[in-house]
């Protein structure tokens, strides 16, 4: 079974950073693709930036410029670098990995951090 690991959570004042870091019970080679995901209340989880096998990164328009995803495979941990953090990125952020067998996908998840800012 999977596990992964996320910290680095917080509160932080409007225009501060916070760097995720999520951290992987095997080799982040053996996932298609791992990402960043954030949830608030009583709306969908929504996909905030995700790093494929090759390296290429995507990021939600809301994030972009902001954010930065990168992963450091030595020690399999995925991180979210966030810049410039505004009120609305305020939530509780998923780390998730992807990995396919046959044809199928499979999610694993974290436990979830929360990330409060502040106006």
């Amino acid at each position: 079974q999977v596990q992964l690991v996320e910290s680095g959570g917080g509160l932080v004042q409007a225009g501060g950073s916070l760097r995720l870091s999520c951290t992987a019970s095997r080799s982040i080679f053996s996932f298609n693709s791992m990402g960043w995901y954030r949830q608030v209340p009583g709306k969908e989880r929504e996909l905030v930036a995700v790093i494929r096998r090759g390296g290429i990164s995507s990021y939600a328009d809301s994030v972009k410029g902001r954010f930065t995803i990168s992963r450091d495979n030595a020690e399999n941990t995925v991180y979210l670098q966030m810049n410039s953090l505004k009120p609305e990125d305020t939530a509780v952020y998923y780390c998730n990995a992807v990995a396919r067998y046959v044809a199928t996908d499979y999610n694993y998840w974290g436990q979830g951090t929360q990330v409060t800012v502040s106006s």
